[in-house]
């Protein structure tokens, strides 16, 4: 089995993936939060979408067992691990105008926003396609009575990983989060790992790695 990649705090990483690759990614010290995106490989105006995921689900957490679907409403993902049971599928990928209106920041960090960008520029998908996150570990808060909401430290712990099942070629691309809230200001790296789905076997079955 092949060692884990380690994205390095605020950066982000892209990957290819087969349908039946698996994608593991890992907080490796706790409380860190990864960005995630995807788009159909094949035809990238497909992309994984919070709005559809949510809906079908009928609740905002999602966990173990449940498909995360795309913009055209198909599976993209199966989460088939889950250790934290706690991610975001509500919040956009921090951006420079992030830290400018959140923290009154001036100096332009990309953030997750510009750093997923750069990560999949080599694929043609600009800034202005990055769309709201699958944040895995990432802890969001909502007030019943207001609808208020507010971003907690992750309730993930070191070694805390989620597994993910490509049901379609993908381009993944993922971060270590740059905003402080998300990873109670301490910026982390995020490790993860691509388990390649092998060839059918003589009775056509497909095993992973």
């Amino acid at each position: 089995m092949k060692p884990f990649e380690r994205i390095p705090p605020c950066s982000a990483r892209a990957e290819v993936l087969a349908t039946g690759d698996e994608l593991v990614i890992v907080d490796p010290e706790g409380q860190q939060v990864s960005d995630l995106v995807a788009f159909n490989a094949d035809d990238l105006d497909e992309y994984l979408s919070s709005g559809r995921s949510i809906d079908y689900a009928a609740r905002l957490w999602l966990t173990r067992g449940d498909p995360l679907y795309s913009n055209r409403s198909r599976p993209m993902f199966e989460i088939i691990e889950d250790t934290c049971g706690r991610h975001d599928f509500t919040l956009t990928p921090c951006s420079k105008d992030t830290f400018r209106i959140i923290y009154g920041e001036t100096d332009g960090r990309p953030g997750c926003e510009g750093n997923l960008a750069a990560a999949l520029a080599p694929y043609g998908i600009g800034v202005d396609r990055i769309p709201i996150a699958f944040n895995v570990f990432m802890h969001v808060a909502f007030d019943p009575d207001t609808g208020a909401v507010a971003v907690k430290p992750p309730l993930s712990k070191p070694g805390d990983h989620i597994r993910l099942r490509a049901l379609m070629p993908l381009v993944v691309a993922m971060t270590a989060c740059s905003a402080g809230q998300s990873n109670n200001f301490r910026y982390k790296p995020i490790d993860y790992r691509v388990d390649r789905a092998r060839p059918a076997n003589a009775e056509g079955a497909v095993t992973a790695d």
